[in-house]
């Protein structure tokens, strides 16, 4: 499947809102890291979100200078990695992203264990089950509606 942007987007909107809410849950809850609990991981999904329309973007333009005009596993490895870096330094170390509690608030090792879960779950959640549930979403170029 070759993907538009507009299945690009589609698609990341919609598992970011279904299977990232559903993983940040036991994190907000405190269930997994009692001390960083709250709703700045929604916020992190949040930025996730917004933030990746724009990569997006970027990743269609890049996609286009393949022969196949197909993006590989491996490529979307490295742009998870990519974007968590991006969103760790713009939560955590430069600061320039708000957030509506103190930077101290969520220790690096839970920002990076809980985008690892959330990014780990909308991959395989976008690998299989969106093919189980919108069957025609590989031959409409991600697009799910």
């Amino acid at each position: 499947m070759t993907p538009t942007l507009f299945g690009r987007w589609q698609t990341r909107l919609l598992l970011l809102a279904t299977v990232g809410v559903i993983v940040s849950l036991p994190f907000a809850f405190g269930l997994i890291n009692p001390i960083a609990a709250g709703s700045i991981y929604f916020w992190i999904l949040g930025y996730v979100a917004i933030f990746g329309l724009g990569w997006d973007v970027l990743y269609n333009f890049l996609q286009k200078f393949r022969w196949d005009r197909d993006w590989p596993a491996a490529y979307q490895l490295l742009a998870g990695i990519w974007e968590l870096v991006f969103v760790l330094c713009g939560v955590k170390i430069f600061g320039f992203l708000p957030v509506p509690l103190p930077k101290e608030v969520i220790p690096v090792d839970a920002f990076i264990l809980h985008y690892s879960f959330v990014w780990l779950s909308v991959f395989i959640a976008s690998q299989s089950i969106m093919r189980i549930l919108f069957p025609r979403w590989r031959f409409r170029g991600g697009q799910w509606l």
